[in-house]
C-alpha cells in the first residue's frame, strides 16, 4: 500500500518532527534502540548516528518500505523487522523505543500504550510523535468525499488515523510507571508544486483509500477532492501554506526503588 517515492516528495518537511522529537530524548548510551514505523529507514539510520554504540532495529508493517530500508541501510548493527506495530515482540527490552508519525494508524491507544510500555527497559524511554490534524480542512475534505454515495460502500471499512488528547497519553503513561513530557506543535509548511496538499496526502492519508478503490475509482475520488483542497489551501507565488499539528510524548520508565 505504501509508496516510498510518493512519501518522500516532501522529505524535509516530514523529517523535521523526527529531529524535534529526538532532541528531547536524553538517554545517553542505550544498548538497544527501536524505531517503530521506520518506513524507508533513512531516519532509522539517524538513530544509529545519534547512538553509535547501540544496536538499532527498525520495525514496519510495509514490505515495500522495508525492502528499500534493507537495500539502503541494513548493516551488522542496523536491522529491520516486518511486524504489526500493535503486536510487535522484540528480542529484548528497548532502552529507547522511538516512533515518528506511525502510531496514529493503530486503534485502541490505551491498549497500545500498555503493550509498548512492556517493551521498554527499566529506566528506558518511549518517545513518539503523532499527527493531530484530523480536524483540519484537509482531513475534513477527505471525509466529505469518502462519504459520497459513489465511494462510501467501498471505503466503509478502511481505517482512519486518529490521535488522542495529550492528557490521555500523560494519564496512561504515568499510570504505567513513566515520567512524561508532552507537547504539541503546529508547523506551517510551505509546499512546492501543483496540487501540493493533494500530493502530500497521497503520501500518507490517502494511501489506504486509493489502494482500496483501485485505479479508475481512485482517479474519480482524487478528481473530486482536488478542487476542494485547492479552495481550502490556495497556492501562493512562493508555494502552498499548509498548517500541520503534531503531538509529542517523551516518557521515561521509572526504575524500581
Amino acid at each position: 500500500m505504501w509508496d516510498p517515492k510518493q512519501y518522500n516528495l516532501f522529505r524535509e518537511a516530514r523529517r523535521r518532527p523526527f529531529f524535534d522529537l529526538l532532541a528531547q530524548v536524553k538517554t545517553a548510551a542505550p544498548a538497544r534502540v527501536v524505531d517503530l514505523g521506520c518506513g524507508t529507514g533513512d531516519l532509522t539510520l539517524a538513530l544509529g548516528e545519534r547512538w553509535p554504540a547501540a544496536e538499532i532495529l527498525g520495525v514496519d508493517s510495509s514490505a515495500a518500505m522495508l525492502a528499500e530500508a534493507r537495500a539502503n541501510h541494513a548493516s551488522a548493527r542496523v536491522g529491520f523487522l516486518q511486524a504489526d506495530l500493535a503486536r510487535v515482540e522484540l528480542p529484548g527490552p528497548a532502552d529507547v523505543l522511538f516512533s515518528n508519525a506511525a502510531l496514529h494508524w493503530l486503534d485502541d491507544h490505551a491498549g497500545l500504550l500498555t503493550h509498548l510500555a512492556g517493551l521498554v527497559a527499566s529506566g528506558g524511554t518511549l518517545a513518539f510523535q503523532i499527527p493531530a490534524n484530523f480536524d483540519a480542512p484537509s482531513h475534513r475534505r477527505v471525509e466529505e468525499v469518502r462519504a459520497l454515495p459513489r465511494f462510501a460502500a467501498a471505503l466503509r471499512d478502511v481505517r482512519r488515523g486518529h490521535a488522542e488528547p495529550l492528557a490521555f497519553y500523560l494519564d496512561h503513561l504515568v499510570g504505567l510507571g513513566f515520567v512524561v513530557e508532552a507537547w504539541e506543535t503546529t508547523y506551517l509548511h510551505v509546499l512546492p508544486g501543483d496540487d501540493a496538499v493533494l500530493q502530500w496526502l497521497l503520501g500518507t492519508t490517502l494511501r489506504p483509500l486509493v489502494t482500496t478503490l483501485g485505479p479508475e475509482e481512485a482517479t474519480a475520488f482524487l478528481d473530486t477532492l482536488r478542487p476542494l483542497l485547492q479552495s481550502d489551501y490556495p497556492a501562493r507565488p512562493y508555494g502552498t501554506p499548509f498548517p500541520f499539528t503534531r503531538r509529542f510524548v517523551v516518557a521515561t520508565r521509572v526504575p524500581p526503588s
